[in-house]
């Protein structure tokens, strides 16, 4: 026996060890030995990482111990099934992994150790996930996956009647496990409410919950019954409750409860009563909250305890054998842990940030070319612009979706979605709830499933609700699963400033801070009708080919916009070309070499505005529309500013945070000699009616500030 068991080891071996067959019981079904062997060895690893850590070793300490009967619900279902887990589903990811004869513990040891070799996070993040498992790598954002589970089990039913191809098998059931604390929070209430909303309007959704509820958040108690009382105030959601101490129960309820899901489609929730062993982390003193006693009393429910009674009193093997096993198991699993602590960890930034935005532009081009619809010649507006592009791509991509608040039957309200509904049907065009987190949730699970989103958040400032399914979910896909799992999608986002009659904060917004210090995201957006329809092929083709995450930033005040200088020149009209805009191409209207103004969207037709009046004055402006965001085209940035030497940039976002300081930055890094200033909106919220042009940036702001450039 080792001779430094914890006492919750010490109890467990001394309990094991005890006991004894009674009456000749019917034999444990196979899965109970599975089931002790996912159990043991996830038990022995986080032990094994709190004995690293007392080594100033490993880093990682959040474990799985008392969670361990999640194994059973893995051993429930297929391994097929794709699977978001919870942090402490530990023995889930090894009992999935022997189903495939998968050498399970070396890989979560890899992680614990931040090895480059980790076979899905390559060492960037301790996650539980493996393509060829099923498993999807989740990070511990409170909840954050929830709503990805409710897209990937809609996207499953979507591909079926639609026909097109899935990466799942289409009879799939997606299970989701999170904890008793997360089901309070808004995105996981958000999910839920959106499983049940579909169930409720006969959408079929093979979705399995599983609320592994140990009954603390941290140190914060859960209360008594109000799992149940969450769980159950939605009668769309089939809810079943097992503790986690009858491994034959839950194997047999979870097993039903999967089977109701496959069979109807119809989505359910697994109410699993767990404990928790080992307080949350290694850095959390558990003792400091709870007294011993309280921690101890427990030991008792211990799920590890349960399976060796049920396989001892199926005659499948003695208490004597199995507490051997387990410190045998806990022997090699130390062994193997300082083994994994041998291996490499990334060496160089490079190597870190190689999976967050693979670019591969000439097959993007390519795709592009060929899917491309035939030039128009006749003028339209951008929100024509952006209609028609939309058409195009989802007749040449059949596993497209286009989806959003009011984006149906009504069109949008700009109508920048008018007539396609009608055109491609209501299983690819439809309206959502009236809930953006659940909208990029649909989109995460479309994604990652093959098909291609392109959801539409109504106002910029809606996008706050739900900005960590961008940040949280989306962007770090291909980062914590080395590209194994993509989940390329194209969000539009009305937004900007400058509507006329419409204002307000909540439709006026101008704040892009949020999106623009998103590792890996592309920002797109257009001002001209013509860049519009290239730029929204270019993305769908990048998440296509690259898997890439695109926001696309529609200015509303350009939507319906024909002139550009005086009423009725309709030079702000353009035709639908075939001409190809690369990710990060700027464009610049050339009119001298007097002056550099940089500048997008609202700014680009004021620049152009005030560039014709100091023409007027003999001065001449070559204007740089960006295009997009980001990535940034530094290089056509800094070419243009040199050719002239005098650099004005204009940014209709605010002064502090805006896209205005991060063209300055790189302009000054890149070593940019030239005069250079920038004019901005000011740092407040829009207000509503005329106050708005209080705040906004003007054109008499930027020929100001021009001719100040000018005269220094």
């Amino acid at each position: 026996m080792s001779d430094d068991l914890d006492p919750l080891e010490q109890h467990l071996v001394d309990r094991v060890r005890s006991l004894e067959r009674g009456e000749a019981g019917p034999r444990a079904p196979s899965e109970a030995s599975a089931a002790w062997r996912a159990q043991v060895e996830s038990r022995a690893i986080d032990h094994a990482a709190r004995w690293l850590q007392s080594r100033r070793l490993g880093f990682y300490t959040i474990g799985s111990a008392g969670h361990e009967s999640n194994a059973l619900v893995a051993l429930a279902l297929r391994p097929t099934d794709p699977a978001l887990l919870h942090y402490r589903s530990g023995a889930f990811y090894l009992a999935r992994a022997g189903q495939a004869g998968r050498d399970g513990a070396w890989d979560v040891l890899l992680g614990m150790a931040a090895a480059v070799d980790e076979p899905i996070a390559g060492g960037r993040h301790k996650v539980f996930g493996h393509h060829d498992l099923s498993v999807i790598p989740q990070t511990s954002t409170i909840a954050s996956h929830l709503p990805r589970a409710v897209g990937i089990a809609f996207a499953i039913a979507r591909s079926k009647t639609l026909g097109v191809a899935c990466e799942w098998p289409l009879d799939s059931v997606v299970v989701c496990s999170f904890g008793d604390a997360s089901l309070n929070h808004a995105t996981a209430q958000s999910a839920l409410n959106t499983a049940a909303h579909l169930a409720y309007r006969g959408e079929p959704l093979p979705l399995l919950f599983v609320c592994e509820d140990n009954g603390l958040g941290i140190s914060v108690p859960t209360p008594e019954g109000w799992v149940e009382q969450s769980l159950h105030g939605r009668p769309e959601l089939a809810v079943e409750r097992v503790d986690g101490d009858d491994p034959a129960a839950v194997l047999a309820v979870a097993g039903e409860l999967a089977g109701w899901v496959r069979e109807h489609r119809h989505p359910a929730v697994l109410h699993l009563r767990t404990v928790r062993y080992l307080s949350h982390a290694g850095a959390d003193l558990e003792t400091a909250y709870r007294a011993g006693p309280e921690i101890r009393a427990e030991f008792e429910r211990d799920p590890l305890l349960a399976t060796a009674r049920w396989l001892v009193e199926g005659g499948s093997a003695t208490g004597s054998e199995l507490a051997h096993d387990y410190l045998a198991t806990r022997t090699r699993i130390r062994e193997r842990a300082e083994q994994a602590m041998e291996r490499a960890q990334i060496a160089t930034a490079e190597d870190v940030m190689r999976p967050l935005a693979p670019r591969t532009p000439s097959a993007v081009a390519s795709l592009v070319a060929r899917c491309s619809g035939t030039a128009e010649a006749a003028p339209l507006t951008l929100a024509q612009a952006i209609d028609a592009a939309l058409a195009e791509l989802l007749a040449a991509h059949p596993e497209t979706l286009v989806f959003g608040e009011d984006v149906g039957l009504k069109g949008g309200v700009y109508g920048v979605t008018r007539g396609l509904q009608g055109r491609f049907g209501e299983e690819r065009v439809f309206d959502t709830l009236l809930d953006e987190t659940s909208i990029l949730g649909l989109a995460l699970g479309a994604g990652i499933s093959g098909l291609v989103p392109i959801p539409e958040i109504q106002y910029l400032a809606y996008l706050h609700n739900a900005e960590d399914q961008l940040r949280g979910e989306a962007a770090t896909l291909q980062f914590f699963s080395q590209g194994a799992y993509r989940n390329g999608m194209v969000v539009r986002i009305q937004g900007y400033g400058y509507q006329k009659g419409f204002g307000g904060h909540f439709h006026n917004d101008n704040a892009l801070g949020v999106l623009r210090d998103i590792p890996g995201l592309v920002i797109a957006s257009p001002a001209r009708p013509q860049d519009a329809a290239a730029m929204l092929r270019t993305c769908v083709a990048a998440a296509k080919v690259d898997g890439s995450v695109c926001v696309f930033l529609e200015p509303i005040a350009l939507y319906h916009t024909r002139d550009l200088h005086e009423d009725g020149d309709e030079l702000w009209l353009g035709t639908l070309d075939l001409e190809h805009v690369p990710v990060g191409a700027a464009y610049t209207h050339r009119g001298g070499d007097d002056l550099t103004i940089v500048t997008w969207a609202n700014g680009l037709r004021m620049s152009l505005r005030v560039a014709l009046r100091l023409r007027e004055r003999g001065i001449g402006v070559n204007v740089v529309d960006l295009r997009w965001l980001a990535p940034l085209p530094l290089e056509e940035v800094l070419r243009e500013a040199t050719a002239t030497g005098r650099t004005l940039v204009v940014d209709e976002t605010r002064r502090t945070g805006g896209v205005g300081e991060g063209i300055v930055a790189e302009l000054l890094d890149a070593g940019y000699a030239g005069r250079l200033a920038r004019v901005a909106s000011k740092d407040s919220f829009v207000p509503l009616g005329d106050a708005a042009r209080l705040v906004l940036l003007s054109e008499d702001e930027i020929e100001s500030a021009a001719l100040s450039l000018l005269a220094g």
